[in-house]
């Protein structure tokens, strides 16, 4: 009876070099991690960090919310920077971008809360249909219109037509006032590529059925594309 032979020195070290060969040549055919550099990208807070970054290897991650850390947070429309011209009546001011937006929001029952305009703890800023106040009809151009038809200047804009007239002036007014922040932003959007996290990820200006995502026009802003308001 013939006795098994096991493999020779040879044989295994051949076997070895075709296995690392091989290895090598799949390797090589797989495509090359894309580059983020240059890249500005708009993602959910909520995204996990991990999926972030097997998606945009390398990439710079930046909160920009309200909870996010500073001076990042500073760029939430909440942050009461102070100072900043209603953009359809510009001798009225208001403490934030939200504060704003929110207090000139006008309803079946309710009209202008002049309130917002100067709040600066960020809280309890938003203000939505309900019972009390009825649905929303648009934003006032007035600080002063107590009530939505208070007079023929009063008339309300439309969501669209607010968001235009009013929240993109807002909020470009902060941009312009956080020249050191921005330009760091283009730094890391060269160095590593950004990725800008907010609570919406809406970037469409005309989109008016989702809420309108501020990291988004960050990236206008940083891109050069900021609409002319």
């Amino acid at each position: 009876m013939s006795k098994r032979r096991g493999s020779s020195p040879t044989a295994l070290s051949l076997s070895s070099e075709l296995s690392q060969t091989a290895k090598r040549i799949r390797q090589s055919e797989l495509p090359p991690l894309p580059s983020s550099v240059g890249l500005v990208v708009v993602a959910n807070r909520r995204t996990k960090s991990e999926t972030l970054q097997r998606k945009y290897p390398g990439s710079a991650v930046i909160d920009v919310t309200a909870k996010g850390p500073m001076p990042w947070r500073k760029f939430s429309p909440f942050y009461p920077h102070g100072d900043i011209p209603v953009p359809t009546q510009p001798s009225q001011k208001g403490m934030s971008v939200e504060g704003i937006w929110q207090g000139l929001k006008c309803f079946e029952k309710e009209g202008v809360d002049v309130s917002k305009l100067t709040k600066t703890d960020m809280k309890d800023m938003k203000r939505g249909k309900s019972l009390r106040r009825g649905k929303v009809l648009g934003h006032a151009q007035r600080c002063t219109a107590s009530t939505p038809s208070s007079s023929p200047s009063d008339h309300l804009l439309g969501y669209l037509q607010a968001r235009k007239r009013i929240y993109l002036p807002a909020y470009l007014t902060l941009l312009e006032r956080m020249k050191d922040e921005v330009q760091e932003l283009k730094a890391l959007r060269e160095k590593s590529g950004l990725i800008l996290l907010d609570y919406n990820t809406n970037e469409d200006i005309e989109n008016c059925q989702k809420p309108l995502s501020h990291a988004g026009l960050i990236k206008l802003y940083i891109e050069d594309g900021y609409p002319k308001v």
